[in-house]
């Protein structure tokens, strides 16, 4: 059974630039062409709405075409004589092709198609890559041999927004009120576009690159939980491929969306093709301006006071109580990105791919900071004998500000060339491909503090970041008899990142001067794998290897003369096997049993001393001497899918070893400020039921849900040293040992009202997190949208809210030995959008020769692509 939305996508994918398009008609109407007309309608000739028909010329692909049938099953094209194969489709029929010869121009009268009786999915194949259990057309995504696949198509809420508001309804994926993406409770998720890491997604750029990807441009997201060895082994909670649109379609195809909304938010995305002969262009681009506001308040208790002896006298002695913070940041944002490319068919076998983007993003934003202290601070009765002892502790309540006014700008450019071959039609295939990339980050910030007891300071921040990158990778496949098949590749890695800090202030501080620095880190990896795959009788396997041998070094420079520049090299060498057993007990109604080993190697600017600063009670100190992280992850699920539903529970269980872990503390207990710096700490082990399922109970109502209940277990415990209220340097420890169990569950329902409007309605529930020295509580929001197709298929529009009761936010209670802190945050208010999409010249949609793939790789997301090593 297909759904109408999937029909009218089968006429809407990508096109080449407004003014091809207008040239090309020309070229298209060169030929004389027919007027014909016809009517669709079923075995009771009742008119069929909405059906889609293609006409496939038989001599020559190119005079092919396709419509839509109007409210009363008719149609009207133009047609070039010859004869032609006829295809109908139409949600809750039968696919019908009958063949017609065209001489003329005419009416060619009505087709009758049959009512689908039912739904029939054979989820068996010879080859273990065929083993795969998906929903009818119809199901938002499919699950797979070691990946589920998701179709935002049919996701109304995120229509007119961005690839961030489509990973907030993916299954097995949260995405928190900061914009932090996390599967199954770990937020060390692998981003990858069109199967490789790619400059769009910038290099420390969080939610900002997540919201400049249009959600009109991607085709779909592949989740690859447990990834196997032919995946890049980083990414120790799996992998998240972006397959961006490519157009698939005879002739000249495209549609325009625009979009307006408040918070304000307008944006405006075009997807371009033409597809000829051996050619095939597309291109795709649009941009877009949003604004946004985030809270965030924190209170802060100590404990444990201490009045220090204040004899010999150096400075005022300030004992905290308590310190409340309130915050506002506003930002506004503009994006604009383009992507184009062509594939061109050398021969039947050998095909070349060039595929070009650039990305840019721009903003601004004003944070203003609210602080109220308590504490005390010793008076002398003599203020002028510093000997003296005489004197009170009186307590002071002042009250500070601090005005940040920011701006930011990144630009990323991207270039890719490919060539795929096929030695035979057995299989054997060779791919080789070439990406360069650019990013550039600048980050800048004027900062005012002022304070009822203190001078005002001014601070001023410029942050300027540049990483380069090089992939060069060779997959290759080779059939043996069958039911089996080799593969082998290689990859090389090189990323040159460098980073440029400067700060200057006319507080003073001591840690200043460490903010001035450069740093260069260089990271070049070599990674080879082989995987054998095979299948006996209901039994699959498929076993691999993966060897990465990396190569690091850091130079880092600070203008502070106590401290030397640093230089350090790191090299490790690390094997990755996989293992993936599938067991078909009956037709749809699969085993699959998996293990792979993962690497977390540390973020660049995690390893830099002092990467950034943004105020002088928050400082994030790096840490050149952390190590990676491995993890162990193993899964055992069990698929089946039925006429009305599907459903996919998982068992999974990780185990991480040299865990990276945040310690905060206060290197400084006279002072209120805390210090977060990442460190390797204990193992880090999570096991869980990962369900996801399907029901289609009635024509007019479609459900899709996810449910993810996991346990933890960490251990751990960072020492560190600090000076006490009397100056003495104490031994302190932070405990991150604990355990606990959360949820993660996510309820999408459609309503199709009629022919031409749904209606759907989401809701997620995050579950309360409690570690040693954090506890996270509870969260939960509702969002609602509706579409409506117009303009006899041509246009829809689309109208959502996010967020309806606007209760999207985080609050943690986190605590140690001599503090209690609670902090809460939302991150983006409700908001609301409507958006308009129009689809033009709409041609037949041809699916290209493909080769045989394991369904390991990510070639069947961008066939002009190899595996994504």
């Amino acid at each position: 059974m297909k759904n109408k939305t999937e029909i009218v996508n089968i006429f809407t994918r990508k096109t080449l630039g407004l003014t091809l398009v207008l040239s090309a008609a020309a070229m298209a109407f060169a030929q004389e062409k027919a007027g014909i007309s016809g009517t669709i309608v079923n075995k009771k000739n009742q008119p069929v709405p909405y059906a889609s028909v293609t006409f496939s010329n038989k001599a020559n692909k190119s005079l092919s075409d396709a419509v839509l049938t109007d409210e009363k099953g008719q149609y009207k094209l133009q047609l070039a004589p010859g004869e032609y194969d006829i295809t109908v489709e139409a949600i809750d029929y039968k696919k019908s092709v009958v063949t017609k010869n065209i001489p003329a121009s005419g009416n060619i009268g009505a087709l009758s198609i049959e009512p689908e009786a039912a739904t029939t999915i054979d989820g068996k194949t010879n080859e273990i890559q065929g083993v795969v259990i998906t929903a009818a057309a119809t199901k938002p995504y499919k699950v797979e041999l070691d990946k589920k696949t998701y179709d935002p198509s049919q996701d109304i809420v995120s229509k007119g927004g961005s690839l961030q508001d489509v990973l907030t309804n993916v299954p097995s994926v949260s995405v928190d009120t900061d914009g932090t993406v996390s599967m199954r409770g770990s937020s060390n998720v692998k981003f990858l576009i069109n199967g490789k890491p790619s400059a769009l997604l910038g290099i420390d750029d969080g939610a900002n690159a997540l919201q400049s990807i249009p959600a009109d441009q991607i085709e779909r997201i592949e989740v690859i939980t447990n990834p196997s060895s032919k995946f890049e082994a980083s990414g120790t909670s799996g992998i998240l491929n972006i397959i961006l649109k490519k157009n698939k379609k005879i002739g000249f195809n495209g549609s325009v969306v625009g979009t307006l909304g408040y918070y304000p938010r307008t944006a405006l995305n075009t997807n371009l093709s033409w597809r000829k002969n051996n050619w095939t262009w597309f291109l795709n681009g649009g941009g877009g301006y949003t604004e946004n506001k985030t809270k965030n308040n924190s209170e802060t208790t100590y404990h444990n006071l201490q009045f220090p002896n204040v004899v010999p006298f150096k400075q005022p002695d300030d004992v905290l109580v308590h310190q409340l913070q309130n915050s506002v940041n506003n930002t506004y944002n503009k994006n604009y990105n383009v992507s184009a490319g062509f594939v061109y068919d050398l021969s039947e076998k050998t095909s070349i791919n060039l595929t070009g983007l650039v990305r840019t993003f721009e903003g601004d934003g004003n944070e203003i900071l609210d602080t109220y202290d308590s504490f005390y601070r010793f008076f002398r009765d003599s203020p002028n004998d510093m000997s003296s002892i005489a004197g009170k502790w009186n307590l002071l309540n002042p009250y500070g500000n601090r005005d940040s006014k920011s701006v930011f700008n990144n630009l990323a450019f991207q270039g890719d060339i490919g060539l795929d071959h096929k030695f035979d039609d057995k299989g054997q295939n060779l791919s080789v491909s070439l990406s360069l990339q650019r990013n550039r980050s600048n980050n800048n910030a004027n900062i005012l503090e002022t304070n009822d007891l203190l001078p005002d300071v001014n601070d001023v921040t410029r942050r300027h970041a540049v990483t380069k990158t090089v992939i060069g990778k060779a997959d290759y496949e080779l059939p043996i008899g069958e039911q089996s098949k080799l593969e082998a590749g290689y990859r090389l890695d090189v990323n040159d990142n460098t980073y440029d800090n400067f700060v200057s202030s006319t507080s003073g501080n001591k840690y200043i001067p460490n903010y001035n620095n450069n740093t260069d880190y260089r990271e070049i990896f070599n990674a080879f794998y082989l995987q054998f795959r095979s299948k006996i009788g209901n039994f699959g396997y498929q076993l691999g290897l993966r060897d990465e041998l990396s190569n690091v070094k850091i130079n880092y420079i600070n203008q502070n003369p106590n401290d030397p520049p640093i230089n350090k090299t790191k090299n490790y060498n690390n094997l990755f096997p996989s293992v993936f057993l599938s067991y078909d007990v009956s037709k749809n109604n699969q085993i699959l049993v998996n293990y792979s080993r993962r690497i977390d190697r540390p973020r660049s600017f995690f390893m830099v001393p002092f990467p950034n600063y943004s105020n002088s009670q928050n400082i994030f100190e790096g840490n050149i001497d952390l190590n990676p992280s491995y993890v162990d992850s193993f899964e055992v699920g069990y698929n089946i899918t039925k006429k009305k539903f599907t459903i996919n529970p998982t068992l999974y269980y990780r185990h991480a070893t040299d865990d990276t872990k945040m310690l905060v503390y206060r290197p400084d207990e006279s002072l209120g400020v805390f210090y977060t710096k990442p460190i390797n700490l204990g193992n880090d082990d999570r096991y869980g039921l990962d369900l996801n399922f399907t029901y289609d109970p009635f024509a007019w109502l479609k459900i899709m849900g996810s449910l993810d209940m996991f346990g933890y277990k960490t251990t751990g415990i960072a020492y560190y040293t600090a000076l006490d209220k009397n100056s003495q340097l104490q031994t302190r420890n932070m405990n991150f040992t604990g355990n606990g169990f959360s949820t993660r569950a996510r309820l999408n329902t459609t309503f199709k009202l009629d022919k031409t409007l749904s209606v759907q309605l989401q809701g997620f529930y995050r579950g309360a997190q409690k570690a040693a020295n954090q506890n996270t509580q509870d969260m939960y929001a509702l969002n609602l949208g509706a579409s409506k197709t117009i303009m006899k298929g041509d246009g829809t529009i689309s109208f959502n809210i996010q967020d309806i009761f606007n209760t999207r936010s985080r609050e943690v209670f986190s605590f140690n030995s001599d503090y209690t802190r609670r902090n809460y945050m939302q991150w983006q208010p409700r908001q609301f959008a409507l958006s308009f999409t129009y689809r033009f010249k709409q041609g037949e949609k041809v699916d290209q020769p493909k080769k045989k793939k394991d369904i390991n790789s990510n070639a069947a997301g961008d066939d002009q692509q190899g595996g994504p090593m």
